[in-house]
């Protein structure tokens, strides 16, 4: 079972955006017994106005033997009914080159490189073609080997600048540690300091010395006050 819109379709209109409720999915089945009737159903209540503006859709079933031709940039969904075995060639000629071209390179990345590897060895003028393209259009091509070494020098340059950035990190948090400690350890020592001054005076305010030494200066003093006239 097929389903078609014509180019001019919104590509949000197509998908159903607005129209999927929430734990729904876009899958085949689902899109065309649920969302697609939806969306029929808005074109509908919009009456040709908006979005809708000259809303087609074409839906058809295709049986065992037949051929189905999709136009370039239609849009399409298909939906298997039965068990089914599909072969479906994507077509290009010379005179829609350009367009299929510069549409492949930026959507089917890897393809698009195999596919001017293929171009230079049987139609040169073409793989001419697609290589002016991408210079006009100021294009990388994402698989070809100069890019590729090109990323990898530069994942190999910022994998070692993280680990500059983490050994620094790292080395950073061990100087603050030993920095702690070692204030720690200093506080520790002025402790003690203090604590052992505090005691040697304690010390010399009660030792057995200065007792005697206060009794006998106290008796001196009542002696001088008795002999005294």
């Amino acid at each position: 079972r097929w389903v078609l819109f014509p180019p001019h379709t919104p590509k949000h209109v197509v998908k159903g955006k607005g129209l999927i409720k929430k734990n729904e999915d876009d899958e085949a089945i689902h899109y065309f017994m649920t969302i697609l009737p939806r969306i029929k159903q808005r074109a509908a209540e919009s009456d040709g106005t908006g979005d809708y503006e000259n809303f087609q859709c074409y839906e058809f079933t295709q049986n065992a033997g037949e051929t189905v031709y999709i136009p370039n940039g239609w849009w399409h969904a298909v939906l298997n009914l039965s068990h089914t075995v599909g072969v479906t060639q994507n077509f290009c000629s010379q005179q829609n080159f350009e367009e299929v071209w510069i549409k492949t390179r930026s959507g089917r990345k890897k393809m698009a490189y195999k596919w001017l590897s293929q171009l230079d060895k049987h139609y040169p003028h073409l793989a001419a073609t697609a290589r002016k393209l991408n210079r006009r259009d100021d294009f990388v091509m994402y698989y070809d080997p100069e890019e590729v070494a090109k990323r990898e020098k530069e994942k190999a340059k910022q994998r070692k600048l993280k680990k500059q950035a983490k050994a620094a990190q790292r080395e950073k948090r061990q100087k603050k540690k030993r920095e702690k400690r070692r204030s720690m350890q200093e506080n520790s020592s002025d402790s003690d300091s203090d604590r052992s001054s505090s005691e040697s005076e304690v010390r010399m305010t009660h030792s057995p010395r200065n007792e005697a030494s206060f009794r006998d200066t106290k008796r001196s003093r009542y002696e001088s006050n008795y002999i005294s006239p």
